[in-house]
């Protein structure tokens, strides 16, 4: 016995050790495996040059082949004719003059981020840019960034530039920022590894993901050249490319290019997006970084550590070389670096591929050039996006690759056109993207297709919506209005229903709000053309309050009311149908039967029999709070109107469902049974007014207002008290209700109430009897006073706006209460009309009450629904500028002032000491030296006397000016045309008006005067501006005298003059039409004589485009100040008159006319 006790005791612990055993092995394959674990990318944003607002475009430049390298911005203060020069290696100079650009990284909309107007402009840009493209890419991936605050969110951001005056020098400040705005409360790190910043920051995220110090991440980094350092120091070492483009393993490569840039991902590790539902755009599989170590050069590349550094990634994806199909190479474009990186390429995935199946190598640098800090972001977006697209877009100006490569070392091809991109047995497409800083840390990533939607999951079902809904808000109407226009091009296309849901449940909410309803797509857009253009306007939210809800009471009722109700929407029609099955048990006919039935005279329907009329009022007015219960809508408050109270207190709490049916229906029957007679008219009177006119037989009914009564009892009596108030309106009602001829009702119902069990309401209730919040509806006695006396409804919505509530919702099948409560609290909305379709009316009333701040919850209004592809938040694009970078400004000051007067070696000069000089310049030649000295201390002195009147000196040049922070706004406008038939005249005005602008068109005889004018313009006033035509083909007299005339007729819309190509906005820029200049010296005296009644001058190029009209329409619309500018289809530019000191070096050519 004993020996089996002891061998069942070793089985249990043998048991309990395999089982342990078995725990401890799984835990640990849990551990490997989450450290190991895919990473999805769920989102992406980013700014690119070319325009690259979206992944879609920056997918748009590199499938088309497209080139969007420019020459350098005017905007940013660079003295650009200052530091250019083509010889390479000339100090402080650059001879390169083209790059990436992102000519917009001075708009900006801080005041969205919480940044004041006095901080916005020392906010360095790619802090700015960083925010927006954080904010896209959760609005891109479906998330609210309102709903990441306070999660373990992370921030991995690279940085390299500093140079922004005024900008913050710690890159800390960068990736703070965003967690600080958002909320977020995961790691927030900045890193700077120079060109792969990006790639490494994405590489940290996915680290951090793994581990668990953060659920969601964004990664990503931008580079933003605030000063031509970059330029000049890379031109002193020879190191750039000449044309300003990047030649990627081209054999005429000759050095990086510089680009600008922007880019965010939002990470998440793969099981978390699956189980959460997020749209899995792509799978990071793996990633790692490393660095060169001691290599043959701090900032030459080795393509050891590279080959190294591609094994460790792909070791960290558990794949090997010939399971990747492409290569994202960092391809600058150099001699050096490219040829580098391609051996590497070759070594660690062109070796022993499978036949027909090569690895592609391509970058994105020879679309844009270099982005620096961005590169490595940019370079897996475009990845991303040719995964999507199963196309591998072809690398720009590769002529003849790279002779400095042995591409016959391994099976590998050069993208220099597209290829469709197949992938053998149908297995995920998958590439590897690099990115090498110039300090040695290497990155590279391997991306792999998104997984497969899994088609066996049935689609959830979605919610019975007839009409839908789309609400839209901003940070201010203007917001809402572009949020509108820009949903007008992208929702045609797109499912309402997934609109409307990703509208609600994916986007912010903010104070400015708009909304629109429609059964189909036709309706929504029609509606939505009115936000867009203004007709109708955003509402402000209003403070925050409590919601009451108002029951209605009789003579609310309809024939057929709920019967759409009933159709459209199931919660309604299971609420509705379990209350009809109640009564039907006390009722003679089926209750619904009767609801439903819509007789040929409505007046003559049962349904205003009161014994039905009662249980229907109850019975549609609990099935809609069912209904508003079930999509979140939740009052803090309830009120009713007499029968409307019983509802208020069913769905309180006080009487379940068939203890208030049997109240119901008692009620309804005894007061159905009493004697026919008696009747109810409401008086336009106070309640002090009229309680002295009451006799034996009339008794106050209600007080719903201020000066609304009604009186009830015996019909003689009624109407004489009726008779002595001015305004009557007599009520269709089948007995005199809250008056003594109640009373023969009340034992009966008493003895009713008496069987009924009641509990106290969950919710607070505004009593009909005393017109405060009740305290007694647990008693029978206080159900039977109820019956008798009046309803004190005015004074119960003043009691509920006592306790709080800001905004009624009326329930019930009219707006009957919403009439009544009208100015007791600002928001009154009911929830039916009789004169509307019930769904449209219930989804109207939805969206209005989510205007006041109290919205439903929007996922159960449109469960199943799916995310669709909106356009992100309209951020506003306002300049924030400063114009001086740190140190070209420091170079050009010392070029301009000539140097420091008081230097050691200008005082040789002026003396003269030829020994001193010549030992100071280390020039052995003193014969030499003496030829030039007393030039040299000549030049000085007059350089010297010349500086205070150098600080007089000014030129005018044009300014960029910023796309209008608002859409351009619908007019009014008066259009003074020639008499000759001018197709470029006509092009204008079509243009106008296809922008929204209603113009009048008045035409000027030839030579017309002064006085001939006024005559034309003689009642032509009342418009919002006048825009003359004439410059481009009369002569300068006929403008003088428009303005004379325009004061003539005392017409003070602004005069806004139009020239054609008569002013030249640029150094390379020529014009045809320059006799058109005396037009713009008249209208500069003009605008000085009359300021009350000048608009401006405007220069259109000679052929006008579609960004010609656009722009002008804005302009039109809100000039922003600016009263002299020159349109063209590259953008707008402002005259503005700067400070132009002399330069040393060739004299003065004068140009122009």
């Amino acid at each position: 016995m004993e020996d089996s006790a002891t061998a069942g005791k070793l089985r249990d612990y043998l048991k309990r050790a395999t089982t342990e055993l078995e725990r401890s092995r799984r835990r640990v394959r849990e551990l490997e495996e989450r450290d190991r674990e895919p990473v999805a990318i769920i989102g992406m944003g980013c700014r690119y040059p070319g325009g690259v607002r979206t992944p879609e475009d920056l997918w748009r430049i590199v499938h088309e082949g497209i080139d969007v390298v420019t020459e350098f911005p005017t905007d940013r203060g660079w003295d650009v004719e200052a530091i250019y020069d083509p010889e390479p290696g000339a100090p402080g100079k650059s001879y390169v003059r083209h790059g990436g650009f992102l000519h917009d990284a001075a708009e900006c909309d801080p005041a969205f981020f919480g940044i004041s107007p006095k901080d916005a402009p020392g906010t360095d840009p790619q802090q700015r840019l960083l925010l927006e493209v954080a904010w896209e890419a959760f609005e891109r991936a479906g998330i609210d960034p309102h709903t990441v605050k306070g999660t373990p969110t992370g921030v991995f951001v690279g940085l390299m530039h500093h140079d922004y005056i005024g900008g913050t020098i710690s890159g800390s400040i960068v990736s703070g920022r965003i967690a600080y705005t958002l909320g977020l409360e995961g790691p927030a790190v900045t890193m700077d590894t120079a060109c792969s910043s990006s790639l490494v920051a994405l590489h940290s995220a996915i680290q951090s993901l793994r581990k668990g110090e953060c659920s969601l991440a964004l990664a990503g980094g931008a580079a933003v050249m605030a000063s031509p350092e970059m330029f000049i120091e890379f031109s002193e070492r020879r190191a750039l490319s000449p044309d300003g483009r990047c030649h990627s393993f081209s054999d005429d490569a000759a050095g990086a290019a510089w680009a600008e840039g922007a880019g965010m991902l939002l990470v998440e590790r793969l099981s978390d997006a699956l189980r959460s539902g997020h749209e899995v755009l792509a799978v990071v599989r793996g990633s790692a970084v490393n660095q060169d170590g001691a290599s043959n050069g701090l900032t030459a590349p080795s393509g050891p550590a590279q080959i190294r550094v591609i094994q460790q990634a792909l070791a960290d994806a558990r794949l090997a070389p010939h399971h990747i199909d492409a290569v994202e190479a960092h391809g600058t474009g150099t001699t050096l670096g490219d040829p580098i990186e391609a051996q590497a390429v070759i070594a660690a995935y062109g070796q022993d591929r499978p036949e027909n199946r090569p690895i592609w190598l391509g970058s994105i640098k020879s679309n844009m050039g270099h982005p620096q800090a961005a590169a490595g972001v940019g370079a897996v977006i475009k990845m991303v996006m040719a995964m999507r697209h199963g196309t591998l877009p072809r690398t720009l100006h590769v002529e003849k690759p790279s002779t400095a490569v042995d591409w016959t070392a391994g099976d590998i091809r050069l993208l220099t056109e597209p290829q469709s991109w197949d992938t053998p047995d149908g297995r995920p497409r998958r590439a590897g993207v690099s990115s090498f800083g110039i300090s040695g840390t290497n990155a590279h990533t391997i991306l792999e297709e998104a997984p497969p939607a899994d088609t066996d999951r049935p689609a959830p079902e979605r919610a019975a919506l007839p009409v839908v809904p789309w609400v839209l808000s901003g940070k201010g109407s203007d917001a809402v209005q572009r949020q509108a226009e820009r949903l007008l091009t992208a929702a045609g296309d797109l499912d309402p229903y997934d609109v409307g849901y990703s509208l609600a449940t994916t986007r912010a909410l903010f104070t400015h709000r708009a909304a629109v309803t429609g059964r189909d797509r036709h309706e929504l857009l029609a509606s939505l053309r009115a936000v867009a253009d203004g007709s109708q306007a955003a509402v402000v939210v209003p403070e925050p309050g409590r919601l009451g809800i108002l029951f209605s009471g009789q003579g609310s009722q309809r024939p057929g009311m709920g019967r759409t109700l009933h159709a459209a929407f199931p919660v309604f029609a299971a609420a509705f149908d379990e209350i009809c099955a109640a009564f039907d048990a006390h009722l003679d006919r089926p209750l619904r039967e009767v609801m439903f039935e819509e007789p040929a005279d409505p007046a003559a329907s049962p349904l205003h029999q009161t014994v039905y009329t009662q249980a229907a009022l109850f019975t549609f007015e609990t099935a809609l709070y069912r209904l508003l219960e079930h999509w979140g809508i939740r009052p803090d408050l309830l009120a009713g109107h007499s029968i409307g109270e019983v509802v208020a207190a069913h769905v309180a709490g006080v009487l379940e469902l068939k203890d208030a049916v049997v109240l119901v229906a008692a009620r309804g029957r005894l007061m159905q049974e009493l004697p026919a007679g008696g009747t109810m008219v409401s008086l336009l009177a106070s309640e002090a007014e009229v309680t002295p006119l009451l006799t034996d037989g009339v008794d106050i009914a209600a007080v719903n207002g201020p000066r609304a009564v009604v009186v009830s009892g015996d019909e003689e009596a009624v109407l004489a008290v009726a008779a002595k108030v001015e305004k009557t309106t007599r009520l269709k009602v089948s007995h005199a209700f809250h008056s003594r001829r109640m009373d023969p009702m009340l034992d009966a119902f008493r003895e009713v109430l008496a069987g009924l069990t009641f509990h106290e309401p969950a919710l607070p209730v505004v009593s009909n009897v005393t017109g405060r919040m009740a305290d007694e509806l647990t008693s029978p006695e206080y159900w039977v006073r109820h019956v008798r006396e009046a309803v004190r409804f005015h004074d119960g919505v003043t009691a509920l706006a006592a306790e709080g509530a800001t905004r009624f919702l009326e329930v019930g099948p009219d707006a009957v209460l919403t009439t009544m409560a009208q100015g007791v609290v600002p928001d009154v909305i009911g929830t039916q009309r009789r004169d509307r379709d019930e769904d449209a009316a219930l989804i109207d009333a939805v969206c209005r009450l989510h205007l006041t701040g109290t919205g439903p919850d929007w996922t159960v209004v449109f469960a199943g629904g799916r995310k669709a592809d909106l356009p992100t938040y309209p951020f506003r694009r306002d300049r924030h500028w400063e114009d001086a970078p740190i140190l070209q400004a420091e170079r050009s000051a010392a070029a301009r002032a000539g140097g420091d007067a008081a230097d050691p070696f200008w005082e040789l000069v002026r003396e003269q000491d030829v020994t001193a000089v010549a030992a100071t310049l280390g020039v052995a030649d003193e014969t030499s030296v003496a030829a030039v000295v007393p030039a040299l201390a000549a030049w000085h002195e007059q350089r010297q006397a010349n500086a205070t009147a150098d600080g007089w000196r000014y030129r005018v040049t044009w300014e960029p000016l910023a796309p209008a922070a608002t859409p351009a706004l619908g007019g009014h406008w008066l259009a003074v045309v020639p008499a000759c038939d001018d197709p470029w005249t006509s092009a204008v005005l079509t243009g106008l008006t296809d922008r929204g602008l209603h113009v009048d068109s008045v035409t000027a005889p030839e030579a017309a005067g002064r006085t001939e004018l006024a005559g034309l313009l003689a009642g032509r006033g009342g418009v919002d501006g006048v825009l003359s035509l004439l410059a481009p083909v009369t002569e300068l007299t006929s403008t003088a005298a428009l303005v004379q005339a325009l004061g003539d007729t005392e017409i003070t819309a602004p005069l806004w003059c139009v020239t054609r190509d008569a002013v030249s906005h640029g150094p390379a820029a020529e014009v045809s039409g320059f006799a058109q200049a005396q037009v713009w010296g008249l209208g500069r005296v003009a605008a000085l004589e009359h300021p009350d009644r000048w608009g401006g001058l405007i220069d259109l190029p000679a052929e006008i485009g579609p960004q010609t009209v656009a722009r002008l329409a804005a302009l039109l619309g809100d000039a922003g100040g600016e009263d002299q500018v020159v349109i063209r289809e590259s953008g707008a530019y402002g005259r503005r008159l700067e400070h132009a000191p002399a330069r040393a070096g060739a004299p003065w050519k004068p140009s122009g006319t």
